[in-house]
């Protein structure tokens, strides 16, 4: 893949690469190429989080809830390995 840069974005990737320590261009575009995925993701996982917050009533979280939750657990297990 090649990409290419008006000389005032080229001379700027180049002073980056300088500053950072990068070996070159390529390796410096990798890492902003993996931070922007990583931004991307927080995101997805962000409005996720947002929208279960926004999903209903909230449930207490106490013991008794995680009991049942156990049991039902255990109850949908023991069907699928009875089939």
């Amino acid at each position: 893949m090649n990409i290419s840069l008006p000389e005032n974005l080229r001379a700027w990737v180049e002073a980056q690469v300088a500053q950072g320590g990068y070996a070159t261009a390529s390796e410096y575009l990798r890492q902003l190429l993996r931070e922007e995925q990583k931004r991307q993701l927080r995101a997805e996982i962000d409005t996720k989080l947002l929208a279960a917050l926004d999903s209903g009533e909230p449930l207490s979280a106490n013991a008794e809830f995680w009991k049942e939750l156990r049991r039902e657990a255990r109850a949908r297990l023991a069907e699928r390995q009875a089939e």
